[in-house]
């Protein structure tokens, strides 16, 4: 059985062309029309999904070719279209950057054939003019399986600059239209920081500029024709269920564990599919604030993201209350999972580009220190060396970092391998200053591109933390792993 629905990619000629300020321009404007659009952000993004989540008001997923793989990408695009008017689906750098440069796994120019969507093609039209149509043209002919359906022109000096680029364009492939672009507006642009845009909170990005660009795409770019080409996509055969759990699965198994979810300004990369599958696994996620909450939840295990620990370091240093109570948790025996800024936030201090230190939980014996320059960027692939609190030696599962940290061990470190170290139930050692601490790499982490092997996944009894950022679609036996040792913690609590 097929179903249809409307479906555009977004894409771009390169990073930074504006796809996001594009993308969110035109779901504001197709929600004002009154129609229910699904967003979508092609690769690993925490970033872009919050611009997505705040121009129509609900979430956006990320959708990885390299990290899910074709069937968990297209259960995912069929579960989160089941009552959307339109899909818009973000690219990520260029249509067709990814995880090769010799081939399309990891790009968007994947993403777009996998789901049989049509393709708008953003480029940054400044200084531009005839010169339009010759880049459309090598995109164009670029990979004959794809279709790019319509060009977005971003930076538009003016009415007549547009005017200017259509008529190039149209010289050359008439069937190849620009159908509109974004004026150049500073003012109005979408704030930045280290990791390319900032998260979408109301202080970074108040209502009033989304209804702007809503307005702005209304204006200036042709939407009843995006659409149009939209609505042209063929049905897509139905999804497996397997592939991605749902609703039903969730409901057979809930109850089995509450989960600690740390959510605030510091702490909020999170995949949306991640959150999903541990709901089907029968968790139940609490949030909690690790900058403002003075007691942890009632909760059988914690799982800390990534965000932005650095920013708020003195605010997390601050709450030595909290901090104290997740060092009683791991003290129990409690699991706690953590990636990138939470494994940082579990470290002894942060150090930020200051040269202050700031203290944190201590229970990964290193000091994370901020550098100017990325340490780590790119996919990876993990293999656990042992049992974690994630399941038995030899799962694999896939992932990216992206990170200006590195960890500094501290003088308490004892490293242990991996079959000498602790089970995963017993209680770890003292998280004092003065008390060695020993530490496991529990990870194999291979990169994809050059295929280098380092050891990672900090494990010292209960506590497993990463640089890793995983995509769980990749093994769900990873966030089952999880939920059943946060079960198997209640129990013991229980007793």
């Amino acid at each position: 059985m097929s179903r249809a629905i409307p479906r555009l990619v977004v894409a771009g000629t390169a990073s930074g062309v504006g796809k996001t300020t594009a993308t969110v321009a035109i779901a504001r404007a197709l929600r004002a029309r009154g129609l229910q659009v699904a967003l979508f952000k092609c690769g690993p993004d925490y970033l872009d999904p919050t611009y997505h989540a705040r121009a129509v008001a609900g979430t956006s997923h990320n959708l990885d070719g390299w990290m899910m793989g074709r069937e968990a990408v297209l259960s995912t695009f069929a579960a989160e279209t089941a009552s959307a008017d339109v899909a818009l689906i973000e690219g990520v750098m260029g249509l067709f950057d990814g995880a090769s440069p010799t081939g399309e796994e990891g790009s968007t120019a994947e993403i777009a054939k996998w789901l049989e969507a049509p393709v708008a093609l953003v480029i940054d039209a400044s200084g531009m003019a005839r010169s339009v149509a010759a880049l459309v043209q090598g995109f164009a002919g670029f990979d004959p399986a794809l279709r790019i359906a319509a060009v977005v022109c971003n930076q538009v000096g003016s009415r007549g600059h547009l005017d200017i680029l259509r008529q190039a364009q149209a010289q050359v492939n008439r069937s190849l239209p620009v159908l509109g672009g974004l004026p150049r507006d500073e003012a109005q642009r979408f704030p930045e920081r280290h990791l390319g845009l900032r998260t979408a909170d109301e202080a970074a990005l108040p209502e009033e500029r989304l209804d702007h660009w809503g307005a702005q795409a209304e204006a200036w770019i042709g939407l009843d024709a995006l659409l149009e080409i939209a609505r042209a996509a063929p049905p897509l055969p139905a999804a497996g269920a397997a592939a991605t759990p749902g609703a039903a699965t969730a409901g057979a198994q809930r109850g089995r564990a509450r989960i600690g979810l740390a959510f605030d300004e510091a702490f909020h990369f999170y995949y949306a599919d991640n959150l999903r599958r541990l709901e089907a696994a029968g968790a139940e996620l609490v949030r909690f604030s690790p900058i403002g909450d003075a007691r942890l939840p009632d909760v059988d295990a914690l799982y800390l993201g990534g965000g932005y620990p650095e920013v708020h370091a003195e605010r997390l240093a601050a709450n030595a209350a909290l901090r104290g109570e997740i060092r009683a948790f791991a003290g129990r025996g409690g699991p706690i999972y953590a990636e990138c800024g939470g494994l940082m936030y579990l470290t002894e201090a942060i150090r930020t580009l200051d040269g202050r230190a700031h203290p944190m939980v201590g229970l990964v014996p290193a000091e994370a220190a901020m550098c100017e320059k990325l340490q780590a960027l790119g996919y990876v692939e993990v293999e656990t060396q042992a049992r974690t609190i994630l399941g038995g030696a030899g799962l694999r599962f896939r992932g990216h970092q992206f990170r200006y940290s590195e960890l500094r061990p501290s003088q308490r470190a004892v490293q242990v391998e991996p079959s000498a170290a602790p089970a995963p139930a017993e209680q770890p050692p003292s998280p004092s200053a003065q008390a060695p601490l020993p530490i496991e790499h529990a990870y194999s982490v291979r990169r994809r591109r050059g295929g280098q092997v380092s050891r990672e996944g900090y494990r010292t009894a209960s506590v497993l933390a990463s640089y890793v950022h995983a995509h769980w679609a990749s093994n769900p036996l990873v966030p089952e792993g999880l939920v059943a040792s946060a079960a198997a913690h209640r129990k013991e609590r229980a007793r």
